[in-house]
């Protein structure tokens, strides 16, 4: 089959590698008939995400058919159409039976690697380096789905592929960021990054009772999205003091919530941005939490603080003694998936929300490398890759 591999940093390749096979009796085939390049995945390919190895399947956002099934799995049949959450996750340990998914106990067979850095093991992901078990991704035309009894969702008919592919990751991602910010009606809630996972967030903060959504960015189309689908008042970081803006916009109080879409490789134009993009390029800090700083200054005392974006490892000059103090709640982890799936997907046959309005690039499977490219340095106004294997 082809697939989409890893070779090194802004080095991706579509390859001829072996079809998958059935390992477990939980294991499901699945012929992939839609997948998306995330936000998340130009970490990998920026090169800062370890333990990758060359040849390496990408991608966690996928969707197809099943094509063959485990022993076990009874309860999808060949044929069915169904989305693939991004964590793995077993269905039957003690984070799994709390709607922790994300969590999962025993779904990353190199749990120990995380261990050293972080004290416990999250799920296993797709393909996301051998750190998060090693699994490989769905960028290709077929992918094994361990636990598959559990981690597929069957797709109702009349639904395209774009309609429900985003429910494998950064749809529900934007939703649970939104809920973690405890939205009571009339709140405001400010945003940081317009990316995929940022317009998401703007549309649930809507959906769970929010009065206003301020979005932050510095991309022009990205800011128009968040503006005309996300109906969200915008600034622009490159041109106005955010902080001193936020303060203006609530009446001097701050935003009740606010959410760092961003994560690892956050720009800025203050000198302690320059000072990360430094420290990083050297590995003295695995990631740039300029995005971060800003939403600890800026929140109001009592407010709540949440992190989608993702950071892998450790940052510094991070303003805890305005957290204390000002008695943030911080909430973040990656997404438990599963829990999200029937009521967004119902969301969506409500025509409460039409996920399709990110995406800016359709590409064939065999463009892919050219898709991170344009994705990466926000070309051609791109703003989501689908590929179509």
């Amino acid at each position: 089959m082809k697939a989409v591999c890893w070779h090194g940093a802004n080095d991706v390749r579509v390859e001829t590698v072996p079809d998958p096979k059935i390992i477990n009796p939980r294991d499901a085939i699945i012929k992939i008939t839609s997948t998306a390049i995330c936000g998340s995945d130009l970490h990998i390919y920026n090169g800062y995400i370890p333990t990758m190895e060359k040849g390496d399947i990408l991608g966690h956002e996928f969707m197809g058919e099943v094509v063959e099934l485990g022993s076990s799995v009874k309860n999808v049949k060949v044929g069915d159409r169904v989305v693939v959450p991004f964590t793995i996750s077993c269905g039957n340990c003690f984070f799994c039976n709390q709607d922790l998914w994300s969590l999962c106990d025993n779904s990353n067979p190199n749990a120990w690697m995380v261990e050293k850095q972080m004290g416990y093991s999250p799920s296993g992901l797709f393909g996301y380096s051998h750190l998060f078990g090693g699994y490989a991704g769905g960028q290709a035309q077929y992918a094994r789905v361990p636990f598959a009894d559990v981690g597929l969702f069957k797709i109702p008919d009349g639904l395209t592929d774009e309609q429900v592919l985003f429910l494998t990751d950064v749809f529900p991602t934007g939703y649970m960021a939104a809920e973690n910010c405890d939205i009571k009606t009339g709140d405001t809630v400010a945003v940081w990054g317009c990316g995929p996972v940022g317009q998401f967030a703007i549309k649930s903060a809507y959906l769970l009772g929010a009065e206003r959504v301020i979005a932050i960015d510095r991309i022009p189309e990205r800011l128009e999205m968040a503006k005309t689908y996300g109906k969200a008042e915008v600034l622009n970081y490159e041109e106005i003091d955010v902080g001193e803006a936020l303060k203006e916009m609530t009446g001097g109080r701050g935003p009740d919530a606010c959410i760092d879409a961003v994560g690892m490789e956050a720009h800025g134009t203050d000198l302690m941005s320059f000072y990360d993009q430094a420290k990083q390029a050297v590995r003295l800090e695995t990631d740039r939490p300029t995005a971060l700083r800003q939403v600890i200054v800026s929140c109001r005392k009592g407010g709540h603080v949440s992190i989608p974006g993702v950071y892998g490892g450790f940052i510094d000059k991070v303003p805890m003694g305005a957290a204390m103090n000002k008695g943030l709640t911080f909430k973040m982890g990656q997404t438990h998936v599963h829990k999200y799936l029937q009521p967004l997907l119902e969301h969506i046959q409500n025509g409460k929300i039409d996920p399709t309005f990110i995406i800016s690039h359709r590409l064939p499977i065999e463009e892919a490398p050219h898709g991170y490219e344009i994705f990466k340095h926000k070309k051609d106004n791109c703003t989501k890759v689908v590929l179509k294997p």
